[in-house]
């Protein structure tokens, strides 16, 4: 009988002791962790560099990309970097060198995409027989590994000598060697005056009272709302 009287009292004492705990766990377990005091949650950079320059190489060994900045700031609570004066450099063999620039960029923590910010400007110098042609935005995003460039922002592509062409959103895809534009595409073109053979074509002269002027008018496409995809060499 006192073994039966004092095995009741405890099974109640056990379960509450049990039922304790649980509460316990359960409490630490959905209460938020305490901010840690080492200023690993601040959004300060860890180290500053100026005057910053990076490269990378392809699997042929041959230079892929140049970026430099004239101030680099590396943040360590999301490992991204920011730029100031962003200036990168895409090397293709055989082709012009890809120059783009802008205010204020950043990197991802993998380097796998490069954003710029503010005034961008994308250059290609002419060569070769290819014109000189620029696009301007305000937000581009690279993607150096993928040979992608895109952005979402109105832009303005002006190709030597008289071509300009107007749209919003644009994808860069360079092994495919086109830029497709996403929205709202306008463009001029002009003509370029075409030069006389002297050798073929003899100068005609004529008088002041019958010679005309012939006006060239420029070409104008308004697309509003039609992608438009055109190949680069």
């Amino acid at each position: 009988m006192k073994t039966s009287a004092r095995s009741a009292l405890l099974f109640p004492l056990l379960l509450l002791s049990i039922l304790a705990l649980l509460t316990f766990w359960i409490n630490k377990t959905v209460q938020p962790l305490a901010p840690k005091t080492d200023g690993s949650n601040r959004h300060d950079p860890d180290y500053i560099m100026s005057n910053f320059l990076t490269t990378q190489i392809d699997i042929h060994g041959d230079l892929h990309y140049k970026l430099s900045a004239l101030e680099m700031r590396h943040f360590p609570d999301d490992d991204t970097t920011y730029l100031q004066r962003p200036y990168y450099t895409q090397f293709t063999i055989g082709k012009a060198d890809t120059q783009i620039q802008g205010l204020r960029g950043m990197v991802s923590s993998k380097g796998d995409k490069v954003e710029l910010f503010g005034k961008v400007k994308v250059t290609r110098p002419a060569f070769e027989d290819k014109q000189e042609s620029s696009l301007e935005t305000e937000h581009l995003t690279i993607f150096p590994n993928e040979d992608l460039v895109r952005t979402e922002s109105p832009v303005i592509i002006r190709q030597a000598p008289k071509t300009v062409i107007y749209g919003t959103g644009l994808i860069y895809e360079k092994k495919l060697g086109t830029v497709t534009l996403l929205h709202n595409v306008r463009a001029h073109y002009e003509k370029p005056p075409q030069v006389r053979d002297k050798k073929r074509l003899p100068t005609v002269s004529m008088s002041t009272k019958t010679k005309q002027t012939a006006v060239k008018r420029p070409t104008i496409l308004n697309t509003n709302n039609a992608r438009i995809r055109r190949r680069y060499d």
